[in-house]
């Protein structure tokens, strides 16, 4: 095993996991998740688990990694396996004298935990769940700066995109060329699947971009975001191709409006699903309120869909200063367009800090 020097950031995630495994009277947390293992080690690689001990840690990995794993990991020792991730576990837990593992049920499966039983005889395996993802809700500056340059990338790809977008582009064209632009401008990838729908496609929450052409009078909803640094962002405009019809400028100021209403909400102490309630209370009294079928928002970090759950059935809890957050409400009519506006809020002591800036305005938005 090899060990780096620490990194400051990691180490406090670290010794905010420790307290609360001293509260359980655990001795480790195993963590399988690769977007857990990155947040508490640095780690960027694959295949690999941490235990995190409430002394020191270690990160489980192969010899692909191991290079890597040492730059990476400066708080945690790095042990390149030879066979199994079961196998060379075992022997860490034995080098670092663990009576108690803790591990995350939402993470492993019935076959690990029986293979984890067999292979750790002695040790007492005991469920620890959301641990990780509790100390991931609120993030800490260096986190918002890096969602911060998610926002950027995104924001410069879309914007060199709009200005080539044209009637007759299909939508796997267009989300295509959007990919493209937000790599050139230094994202690691697209955030999550991206979303080009026009017209009838919108209708579709979740569209799947196609062979639907952009067409002189179209409405076009883009869903799209940029990884940079290991973290997301997740916008949603929408634009129209010429003469913007009253039906569909209506709709727009409704969930503008409704949008709004929801940032407002947007401080410490705030009940989740008051968020929720605000945005859709605006689109009820609209007439609209059948048409807006999901939920207002979700947290976001290192992946698109974090906790909070800012949505109808959103559990009890408040909102708290640090939290990321999208505020997306939107209406759908089947068959003919769709209409969602997304932005990324950081929770302050003094409200929501929107992050991001692409305009909306409904002038804005025709071609």
């Amino acid at each position: 095993m090899a060990r780096s020097r620490p990194d400051a950031v990691t180490a406090r995630r670290l010794a905010r996991l420790r307290d609360e495994l001293g509260a359980r009277d655990v001795g480790a947390l195993l963590v399988t998740h690769p977007v857990d293992v990155g947040y508490l080690s640095g780690f960027t690689g694959e295949d690999s688990w941490l235990v995190a001990g409430r002394r020191r840690s270690a990160l489980v990995t192969d010899s692909r990694f191991a290079e890597q794993a040492g730059k990476e990991c400066r708080d945690a020792w790095v042990s390149v396996r030879r066979g199994s991730l079961v196998e060379e576990l075992a022997r860490v837990v034995r080098r670092l004298r663990l009576a108690a593992l803790g591990f995350d049920p939402d993470h492993v499966s019935v076959s690990l935990r029986g293979k984890l039983g067999r292979a750790l005889k002695g040790v007492r395996l005991v469920p620890v769940a959301g641990a990780v993802a509790g100390l991931r809700t609120c993030k800490d500056s260096r986190e918002v700066r890096a969602i911060e340059r998610a926002v950027a990338v995104a924001e410069e790809a879309w914007r060199a995109v709009r200005r080539r977008l044209r009637p007759g582009r299909t939508e796997r064209q267009m989300a295509a060329d959007l990919d493209h632009e937000m790599r050139r401008a230094g994202a690691e990838g697209p955030a999550f699947p991206t979303i080009l729908a026009v017209d009838a496609s919108a209708s579709m929450p979740h569209a799947r971009p196609g062979g639907r052409r952009l067409k002189p009078g179209s409405l076009l909803l883009a869903d799209f975001g940029a990884q940079v640094g290991g973290y997301v962002c997740d916008l949603t405009r929408v634009v129209v191709a010429g003469r913007m019809q009253p039906h569909i400028r209506r709709a727009y100021a409704s969930v503008l409006e409704a949008q709004s209403a929801a940032i407002a909400r947007l401080a410490p102490g705030t009940a989740l699903r008051d968020v929720d309630a605000a945005a859709r209370g605006v689109l009820e009294a609209a007439g609209l309120g059948r048409h807006f079928r999901h939920g207002t928002g979700h947290g976001l970090g290192r992946q698109v869909h974090e906790a909070p759950n800012l949505g109808p059935q959103a559990p009890d809890g408040v909102l708290e200063a640090g939290m990321v957050v999208t505020v997306e409400p939107g209406v759908y009519f089947p068959g003919r367009f769709g209409i969602r506006i997304e932005d990324d809020v950081l929770v302050t002591a003094k409200g929501g800090r929107v992050l991001t800036h692409l305009e909306k305005d409904p002038e804005a938005i025709v071609l």
